[in-house]
Formats: structure tokens, sequence, C-alpha cells
């Protein structure tokens, strides 16, 4: 009887041993489920990916949705629906929503790029240093008004003595997804493309970089994560692991070789050359267009501002204390690792 007693004892000890881990506060940690919304899908965005593909968003509990909503209107349509939780786009559309009188504005929390990400192409080659002036009478193949990379493109147009829509044949009505695809089959002089397109473009001998809008239009909250407000009040505690996850993500990047960045992300271009993305991680490395934090600063929020003045599509000065909350990406910067 005793010896049976204690086999008892005994098993229900070892099935103890074997709950107990399992009920662990790490193994009962909740996975929240978070759909972000990307603008497009770009070699840009790298931090986001491997964050992604090296389990960050894992880490922190995550289990993140990308879906890609081309253009700034549909991925903040998507937001404002609910359709998606989390845009990653750029700053102006949060501005946008304020200007048409939201009761709950749109709120950039976390920084991911921070220059515009397109460059200058030309059909031809340009021998010796680039002339901005030769510019000048051109067929100039852009982007859509009212966007971001429209907007930055004209502010460094400008600077360069460019006035675009005196001095250009400024073509504006193609479809974003439309413009490599048009300007390949012979539409305008010159184009304004992200990577990895520009570097194609180069290998095949469609087009050649021969300017960086990003470098030309300086610093700016370019792509930035951003939610509704309610939103962010009611699931705090998930922003927090999703700005550390992305910390953690941009920490990397600034660090790892171009081929490990291009490896972790390769499974999101799988129809562009492993080469063609480092050259395209490269160059957007070297221009320091990834942000090393989420923090989206006052002096590059009010040269967006300027910049958005300048192309006519600013109401009023944005509000930055309403518009950023930069709580969690300070959070993560000085605790992630």
């Amino acid at each position: 009887m005793f010896r049976r007693r204690w086999s008892v004892i005994v098993t229900g000890l070892l099935i103890l041993c074997l709950i107990i881990p399992a009920c662990s506060p790490s193994s009962m940690q909740e996975t929240a489920k978070v759909r972000i919304g990307e603008v497009t899908r770009s070699v840009f965005y790298a931090p986001q990916y491997a964050a992604i593909t090296k389990g960050y968003f894992q880490e922190q509990g995550l289990d993140v949705e990308l879906t890609t909503t081309p253009g700034g209107d549909k991925t903040m349509t998507a937001l404002l629906s609910g359709g998606i939780d989390i845009a990653l786009v750029g700053s102006e559309t949060s501005i946008y929503v304020q200007q048409q009188g939201s009761g709950d504005p749109v709120v950039n929390f976390a920084q991911m790029t921070q220059t515009d990400g397109t460059f200058l192409v030309s059909r031809n080659k340009v021998e010796g240093p680039f002339d901005w002036s030769s510019l000048k009478g051109t067929t100039f193949l852009g982007q859509r008004k009212g966007g971001m990379p429209q907007m930055a493109g004209e502010f460094a147009l400008r600077k360069n003595g460019i006035d675009p829509h005196k001095d250009l044949n400024l073509i504006q009505n193609i479809d974003y997804a439309n413009i490599a695809t048009a300007f390949a089959s012979g539409t305008g002089e010159y184009v304004q493309l992200y990577e990895p397109t520009a570097t194609v473009f180069e290998q095949e001998g469609k087009g050649y970089v021969i300017a960086s809008f990003g470098v030309e239009s300086g610093k700016l909250p370019y792509t930035v994560f951003m939610a509704k407000k309610s939103f962010i009040d009611k699931n705090g505690v998930t922003i927090e692991k999703f700005t550390n996850a992305l910390q953690k993500a941009q920490n990397w990047v600034q660090t790892a070789s171009i081929e490990e960045i291009a490896d972790s992300i390769a499974s999101y271009f799988p129809d562009t050359k492993k080469e063609v993305i480092m050259g395209s991680v490269q160059r957007y490395r070297d221009q320091g267009s990834f942000a090393t934090d989420g923090i989206v600063d006052e002096a590059e929020w009010n040269n967006l501002l300027d910049i958005m003045q300048g192309a006519g599509e600013l109401q009023q000065r944005a509000d930055y204390k309403t518009l950023v909350n930069n709580e969690f990406a300070q959070k993560a910067k000085e605790s992630v690792k």
C-alpha cells in the first residue's frame, strides 16, 4: 500500500514538473496579432522585413500580418477604416487626415526611413559632373501630386534652380505602379525611381542614376509607422513591443554586412537578383536613409512641413506634439540593444 501511494505521489510530482515549465510567464505570454499595411514593397523598408524574418516581432509576442496597400491614399483608407492596425507610410498622410478635421488623429510613433528614397534616373549616360540646369526643357516622369516622393523631388529641383512646373514637361498622370514601365517603354527623358528598380535599370541599360533626391532634400520623417490615437491609447503594450522589435532590427541593419541584410529580406523580393538587393541596400545605407531609431525629430518634422508648404499642400503648420508620439521610440532606444 505504501509503495503504491508513493508511486502515485512520484507520478504526480513528475506531472507537475512537466506542467510548471509550460505555465511559466514566458510560455504563457499571449500573442497579439498586428496587421501592418505598407505603402509599397521596397528594399527601402529593409529594417521592417528583417524584424520579421529574424523573429524580432515574434520575440516580443507579436504575430505580424503584412499587406502591401499601394499608395498613401489606399494605405490611409485601410487604417482609418480598421482594415489594418498600423500603417507604414509617409508622415504627410497623417497631416492630410488632420487637415480634413479628423477627431481621431493618426499619430506617428516609430520612424523607419529618414530621407527620400528616390533617385533621379536619366535615359542616357551623363558624362562628367551632373548639371541640374540640363533638366530644363526636358520631359520628366514624376510621381503622384501631393505624395512625398513628388514633394521631395520638387523641393530638390527648386533647391537646384529648377521650377518643376515651368522648366520641365512634368508628367504626373501615370499610376505609381506603372511609372517604371512607362519610362522603360520610352516615356520621358528623366524619371524618379526607388530601389531596387533604379539598380535594375542600370544593369539592363534602361537608365542611369545621376542624383539622389534623398541627399538633396535632407532628413525628414519620410516613412513612419503610425496608428490612430485611439488604437495607441488602447494598445500601448502592443505598440511598445512593436517599437522594441523595430529598434532591434534598426540596430542590426546598421551593423550587419550588406550580404547578411540582403539574405534576410530576399524572400520579399523573389524576382530580384541578390546582387541587385545588395546594391540597393548599400546605396540606402551609405546615404543614411535607414533611421537608427524610431524617434521623429522635431527638426526633421519641420523640414517635412517646409517641403509640403513649398509644394502648396499644407493648409497650416501641423502641430508636432499632436501628431508625433516619441514615448515608445525613446524607451526602445534606451533599452533595446
